[in-house]
């Protein structure tokens, strides 16, 4: 390891994640054994869950038990291949969805089982929609009930739907000029989906 408190700087792929257990574990990309993850160091970086095969930095640690993962530096999605997680969202939308800002929202409920759950968006009634799908192809396994995300916004067939979800900290702050009023009118956080 190093000298500053026996920290290292590592990158890897999420071999495996189950927040029902509490942990999971990560292939360092240099080799070596399995570096564990655990449930309340995904937390302290605003997470409850990380998908299978999302690339991460975490600083690790020895210790009696192993190499662990003691904070988590950076997480990116599972690499995809450029094609919408679901039908509803055509490749415009993706090609795009960069420019739909980020709004936070907590989560209603999720049910990994039935794949959706909805979310709500600060200062807006409407339910989102999301779908496991999306929530993989964003990085996370599952959601927990309350979680705080951040959500890029569609209008589908069926109503508001995520086109992507991300850490809560990631959206824009509550001063921002696109932010509704007090009416809530304003802010265009939503793309429209050909139906």
């Amino acid at each position: 390891m190093t000298d500053d408190g026996g920290l290292k700087l590592v990158t890897g792929l999420v071999k495996w994640f189950d927040p029902t257990k509490g942990y999971g574990f990560i292939l360092d990309d240099n080799g070596g054994t399995d570096i564990l993850l655990h449930a309340n160091v995904l937390r302290n970086f605003g997470r409850s869950s990380v998908a299978d095969q999302s690339r991460v930095r975490v600083l690790v640690q020895e210790t009696r038990r192993g190499v662990q993962a003691a904070e988590v530096v950076s997480i990116e999605p599972p690499i995809s291949d450029g094609q919408p997680p679901i039908a509803d969202l055509d490749i415009e939308i993706i090609e795009h969805l960069d420019s739909l800002p980020l709004r936070p929202a907590r989560v209603k409920w999720f049910d990994k089982s039935k794949g959706f759950g909805f979310a709500n968006i600060f200062g807006h009634s409407e339910d989102v929609f999301i779908h496991i799908e999306v929530l993989r192809h964003s990085g996370f396994a599952d959601l927990a009930i309350g979680e705080a995300v951040c959500v890029r916004v569609v209008e589908g067939p069926r109503g508001l739907m995520a086109a992507q979800v991300s850490a809560w900290d990631s959206a824009l702050p509550a001063h921002s000029e696109e932010e509704p009023d007090s009416n809530g009118n304003g802010g265009d956080f939503v793309a429209h989906v050909a139906e």
